[in-house]
């Protein structure tokens, strides 16, 4: 078992490797090689950093380690001499600034498809491993691998400098909102959630808000994920189980990040144009402002749905929209939405289409077939408790 030293060290050394790999970049080019020495940096420090200490700046540290690493990985080429010339000497150990936006901006560099610069951001920026990442694009795991190698590819044979941009693409709040999602529901491991990823998340979208105070999609991103992030303490029993919205303790729900959440959307909302973070975060805060889950104002909810429904083809709007319709209408109603939402391919594989199916079933009274939505979605999901979960709800249509 892990201590808690250990733990701490993993943390410190996950939200600072990104800046490591962002500096290195903007710096030197070279990705994959620039990724090669960040992560030999970090194995010395895992394992210099327990029994010496953690140095007075972190950052530095493995900056200094990483451009070392990433100096004699260069000087083997044939072109070293050319690549010497372009070089700039590494930042000073100090250095305040923080690289994780430029690295995000390069990573959605323009020679990219936006698919790929979310795949490469995921997994450079937010940590995510290929299969993680895979998981997230609904796509086998060495098809991820090849397409984020191609993106580097891209990237290293482009001639665009690397720089940090006077604003943000679409695709750099898509990976924003894709990162946190991934924090705060895990696809896969022992745990719900990824509090560190989430937290990154956050983070880096507080850091684009403010570069872009104005934007009203940036805004509501923040606001979105403050709002969501807010319920987190409440999500889980003790045996790390999810805990339904409806089931939930919401005094342990965080009071401050509703307050900000609800202020930054109420502020974005008014000047336009409205956009799906917005919307979105508009739901979440009829959610959280609700005294309690029979209080919640669902034809609200529905009619949001409705409208961001016009804005996207998203099949998880669809689906969650046919929940809101559920609680605003009854299941019968939600079912009938379901079963036009059947055929889609990014969800007949996708166990939240078949858990919300056996939960609809279950409030419809067709307990057999609810078990039997439920069973298979436990076996499309890789979070062992949320698979948990599943089995226990699955055992309880009886």
């Amino acid at each position: 078992m892990r201590s808690a030293s250990e733990d701490a060290f993993g943390d410190l050394l996950r939200s600072l490797a990104p800046q490591v790999l962002g500096a290195l970049v903007r710096r030197y080019g070279h990705f994959d090689h620039a990724e090669d020495a960040v992560q030999e940096a970090l194995i010395a420090a895992a394992a210099q950093w327990p029994a010496g200490g953690v140095p007075e700046s972190p950052r530095g540290w493995l900056i200094t380690v990483a451009s070392r690493r990433l100096t004699d990985l260069l000087r083997s080429e044939s072109a070293r001499l050319r690549r010497e010339a372009e070089w700039t000497p590494p930042p000073p150990s100090g250095a305040a600034h923080d690289d994780s936006l430029i690295l995000l901006a390069m990573c959605c560099h323009p020679s990219l498809s936006p698919p790929d610069q979310i795949a490469l951001t995921l997994r450079a920026v937010g940590g995510l491993t290929t299969v993680e990442v895979a998981r997230a694009f609904l796509v086998p795991e060495a098809t991820m691998a090849r397409r984020i190698s191609r993106a580097k590819q891209k990237i290293k044979a482009s001639d665009v400098p690397f720089a940090l941009p006077s604003g943000f693409s679409g695709a750099v709040l898509h990976v924003l909102y894709l990162m946190f999602n991934e924090g705060y529901a895990a696809t896969a491991g022992p745990d719900l959630h990824r509090p560190d990823l989430a937290a990154e998340a956050i983070r880096l979208a507080r850091l684009v808000h403010r570069l872009m105070p104005t934007d009203s999609e940036v805004a509501g991103l923040l606001a979105l994920m403050l709002l969501t992030d807010a319920r987190r303490p409440a999500r889980t029993a003790a045996d790390g189980t999810p805990v339904p919205m409806d089931a939930q303790d919401r005094t342990l729900w965080d009071d401050s990040l509703i307050a900000e959440g609800v202020a930054l959307v109420t502020a974005a909302l008014p000047r336009g144009p409205v956009g799906p973070y917005q919307l979105q975060a508009a739901i979440a805060a009829l959610h959280d402002e609700a005294p309690s889950a029979a209080e919640t104002d669902w034809p609200q909810i529905v009619a949001l749905y409705e409208l961001l429904l016009t804005l996207t083809d998203n099949p998880m709007v669809a689906l969650n929209h046919a929940v809101a319709v559920t609680m605003a209408s009854g299941p019968a109603a939600g079912l009938s939405l379901l079963s036009s939402l059947s055929a889609l391919p990014a969800l007949v594989h996708d166990h939240r289409f078949h858990a919300v199916l056996g939960h609809l079933l279950e409030m419809s009274g067709s307990l057999a077939d609810a078990r039997d939505a439920y069973t298979k979605a436990a076996g499309l999901t890789g979070s062992v408790p949320l698979r948990r979960y599943l089995h226990t709800r699955a055992a309880a249509c009886q």
